[in-house]
């Protein structure tokens, strides 16, 4: 099956054009073969690597680069000092990385560099290792790259580690030296600071050799059920040691760009089914207080898959594991870490998000450094679209949440642009809420601006448009264009590359005889069409739609049972707009947008009449 995946997948990859806002699309490829040997007592490991490096790029590359993510725990390093100078500082960390002793420190050293055989040089600079090659890889060579290294797995500060909060003994994220990813804009080797990844895809192979009673979960297919036991095979059969006490773990993962797996000498694995022939995996402490709702979590893993398979596209591996581990909630290439003692429906809620995240970043895939809230923001929507279904919420708008905290911010004066480096924002506050809040609110609004359809039908062709490619901003607000026909570049330039606001307003209604005159403001910067929502005295109500003029489209009526009358276009640079109604009725009460999916700073303006 690899191999079927693979050739499906490189097809799409390098033959599929028109992404990255490029008309020659290419991207990197990278194949891992790496080999672990685990000391449990002291948390050491040491690895090799050999890596085949592929240059799809019309660029002839003299250097690459490599990220050290586990040097990032050190006392002195740059998570450390930002952590200690920020102004709210991750809870998770604050001067913890400050006080680790050597023995609970984290790093990876180098100890052997070759290209194609030969000794290469390279500088260490915390998170980032420079790599000067022998000899320089011309477009569409390949060349091979082979690493030794040591490493110590930090104390469990943030996201990877030994140890953690839950009891799990290792959480195996960020763990090797990753080769960083070029792209059209060049290498993007940034620090290990605090936020997001991105990586170059190829294909893993890993084994993992480690104490005889440890399970391990994670990414990839497991190649040795049989050799290791631990739930991977049916009862009765005897695991075989490769080394006396140890196991030895294969596992191979096509089509992936990164990998990760946790382990412990305690966990529990079951298995249960998932649409289109996936294997879900659990992993979770042997511990009577979780069990139940690790239980219960397994048919809602399953359930959630198939809304996104069926309001994205389909889940393209044979298997997804949730592992109780790290610190909080993190995704993974086909897994993700999750700390396991909470409510039910906080574990089921933050397993919908990192199991969303498959979709949005370990699929599509775009620069979470850059453009951090096409990942979180949109992993937020959908799943609190499939939360407020799968756990019968019945909201009638799961994002109010997502608006309310977007709103907040924007009115604090304190809002950067969506376009701010993910390790950039002057708070963990402005970039957590520009990176959820407002990136799910980006797509709720959407929908209103295109109506709920279009944007549907946006989502699942963007997923098959864009999948395994890398995609930016105007690659989204592209396929938008096409699905709906409007022109939306405005919305994207204001909403992402600005911090103006939206404020429109109800400034005057004048009864004059049998019409009524209604006068409506543009108070904030950003344009947006205007649904009009009006009640008369007799119980009637009726729909006035304003279209956006630079949209130059028109869009659905969103509920079809409630009549629209569609006036003419509203130009930007004009402040006021006004209308008459001349259908002899009386008004009762307007309101602009009642369905709020449009992020108005001010509600108080957006009302007029009687309840």
């Amino acid at each position: 099956m690899k191999y079927i995946l693979s050739g499906f997948f490189l097809t799409a990859v390098f033959f599929s054009a028109f992404a990255q806002n490029n008309n020659s699309y290419w991207q990197q490829e990278v194949d891992y073969k790496m080999n672990v040997q685990m000391d449990v007592k002291t948390f050491q490991y040491k690895g090799t690597q050999e890596l085949k490096y592929t240059n799809n790029s019309p660029d002839t590359l003299n250097k690459v680069f490599y990220h050290l993510y586990f040097n990032a725990f050190q006392p002195g390093s740059e998570m450390d000092v930002r952590s200690r100078t920020i102004v709210d500082p991750d809870s998770r960390v604050t001067d913890r990385i400050s006080k680790l002793s050597p023995s609970e420190i984290g790093y990876i050293k180098p100890t052997l560099f070759t290209q194609d055989g030969s000794a290469a040089k390279y500088v260490i600079k915390g998170t980032v290792m420079e790599v000067m090659l022998n000899k320089a890889i011309l477009p569409g060579e390949s060349t091979v790259f082979n690493m030794n290294w040591d490493a110590q797995v930090p104390l469990q500060i943030r996201r990877s580690g030994r140890n953690n909060a839950d009891g799990v003994a290792l959480t195996m994220t960020q763990w090797y030296p990753k080769l960083a990813e070029y792209d059209f804009e060049g290498w993007h080797a940034d620090p290990y600071i605090g936020r997001e990844f991105y990586g170059v895809w190829g294909d893993f192979d890993v084994t993992i050799t480690i104490d005889e009673n440890y399970t391990i979960g994670g990414t990839g297919y497991l190649q040795n059920p049989a050799e290791v036991g631990h739930g991977y095979t049916v009862p009765g059969q005897k695991p075989m040691h490769s080394v006396k006490g140890k196991y030895t773990w294969h596992f191979l993962a096509p089509d992936v760009h990164d990998f990760a797996w946790a382990a412990d000498d305690n966990y529990v694995h079951d298995t249960y089914p998932g649409p289109n022939g996936v294997t879900l995996h659990f992993f979770y402490k042997n511990d009577p207080e979780i069990a139940e709702n690790w239980k219960n979590l397994q048919p809602k893993t399953a359930e959630l898959m198939q809304f996104f398979n069926e309001n994205v596209g389909q889940y393209p591996y044979e298997q997804y594991s949730v592992i109780q581990g790290g610190d909080g909630g993190m995704e993974y290439a086909m897994c993700t870490m999750i700390t396991g003692e909470r409510e039910f429906g906080s574990l089921v809620g933050v397993t919908a998000h990192e199991l969303a995240h498959s979709w949005f970043q370990f699929v599509l895939a775009t620069n979470e450094s850059k453009h951090e809230w096409m990942d979180e923001g949109f992993t937020s929507y959908i799943s609190s679209e499939a939360m407020n279904l799968v756990m019968d919420q019945k909201k009638t708008n799961p994002h109010i949440g997502s608006y309310r905290g977007y709103i907040l911010m924007a009115a604090s004066g304190q809002e950067q642009p969506q376009t701010t480096h993910a390790d950039r924002y002057a708070t963990n506050r402005a970039y957590g809420i520009n990176a959820y809040s407002k990136g799910s609110v980006f797509l709720s609004q959407l929908g209103y601006v295109i109506g709920p359809e279009n944007l549907s039908k946006t989502l699942k062709r963007y997923y098959s448009d864009f999948k395994f490619k890398h995609p930016t901003p105007n690659d989204f607000i592209r396929t938008a264009e096409k699905v709906s026909g409007f022109e939306l570049d405005w919305y994207l330039t204001d909403w992402t590359q600005t911090t103006n606001t939206i404020d429109y307003g109800i400034k005057a209604v004048e009864n004059e005889g049998n019409s009524t005159k209604v006068t409506l403001e543009r108070i904030g910067l950003m344009p947006m069409p205007i649904d009009l929502y009006v009640t008369y005295e007799d119980g009637s109500q009726e729909l006035f739609y304003i279209p956006l003029r630079m949209m130059w489209g028109e869009k659905p009526n969103p509920f079809t049972e409630l009549k629209r009358t569609v006036l003419e276009d509203w130009a930007w640079a004009y402040p006021t707009y006004t209308f008459e109604i001349n259908n002899g009725k009386k008004v009762k009460n307007m309101i602009i947008d009642a369905t709020q999916r449009m992020a108005d700073l001010d509600l108080e303006n957006n009302t007029y009449g009687t309840k």
